[in-house]
């Protein structure tokens, strides 16, 4: 029998996973909190709930993308929330970019309702996930996993296993979010630096992305910073100060000191009192070449 999915979250990576568990004859209810967002999934034979606890009430498998540990706690157990109506035996696959201790705290929630969680953050843009070429992150019990397996196929090049402790995969995601936020500085760095020395950042760029940083985010993330194609965003600005926000809680209190962080962190926040939030985030290289000088 068919699995019925329920997806909460229909922002630009929420919609693409939708539509392409849609291609793939997966009987499909959607929520989004504004409205209005689903009716390209509606079009296709999605229904659309009112509520999350009216989407989940048939769903075998959950899955939810929203912005923010916030979100998601309230997604789960605020008013009209999806925990108390999920089946026995259901399964929450969370794809949020959350606090690990927020990840642990919800996978006990659902346990007291025998309901399985899984962590499933992705690494990939919307073209990615557009195009089913995410990578997906798990950790949750195994039982739990081996039955997801199938219904994620449609939508990443290849899912990776971090165990059966709820929070693992988003202590990757954090990791991997914090080396992208790196590169991004570096790269702007670098690139301002070989501009006002006399070369083009679109030469760089190309160079590097090609010889030996030659990876997709030094390629893709290289090409937008030289062409300065900050909007529309692939991922905003406001979500990549959030990422580096939820590092610094962690590191906090695990007691990990992160001495790039705090440039990350002043990066961002200077950029969102600017205005920029809801630019790409690799838009702080507007600030990198503004503090060199150089008009953009």
């Amino acid at each position: 029998m068919t699995p019925s999915i329920a997806y909460l979250g229909l922002g630009s990576m929420g919609m693409s996973m939708a539509a392409r568990l849609i291609e793939a004859s997966y009987p499909l209810t959607v929520w989004n909190r504004s409205a209005g967002k689903a009716a390209p999934l509606t079009g296709k034979g999605a229904r659309e709930a009112a509520t999350p606890e009216d989407a989940v009430k048939n769903a075998d498998f959950v899955f939810s993308m929203v912005a923010d540990d916030r979100a998601l706690e309230d997604v789960v157990s605020g008013d009209h929330g999806m925990l108390s109506a999920m089946k026995p035996g259901a399964v929450h696959v969370s794809m949020s970019t959350i606090l690990p201790a927020t990840a642990q705290r919800l996978a006990a929630a659902h346990a007291e309702r025998d309901v399985g969680y899984i962590a499933a953050p992705v690494f990939g843009r919307p073209e990615a996930a557009a195009a089913g070429m995410l990578w997906i992150c798990l950790s949750g019990k195994a039982a739990d996993k081996e039955r997801l397996l199938p219904i994620i196929k449609p939508l990443c090049q290849q899912h990776y296993d971090f165990g059966e402790e709820p929070q693992a995969a988003n202590v990757i995601k954090l990791s991997g979010n914090f080396m992208i936020a790196s590169a991004i500085e570096a790269m702007s760095e670098a690139f301002v630096f070989g501009e006002k020395n006399g070369i083009d950042q679109g030469r760089l760029a190309d160079f590097f992305g090609s010889t030996i940083f030659n990876c997709p985010i030094y390629k893709n993330y290289g090409r937008i910073i030289a062409e300065q194609r900050f909007d529309p965003p692939g991922f905003r600005l406001a979500l990549g100060r959030k990422d580096i926000q939820l590092v610094a809680e962690t590191a906090r209190s695990s007691n990990v000191p992160m001495p790039f962080l705090a440039t990350l962190q002043n990066r961002y926040t200077a950029r969102v009192a600017k205005g920029g939030a809801e630019s790409d985030w690799t838009s702080i290289a507007l600030d990198v070449a503004s503090d060199a000088g150089l008009v953009r």
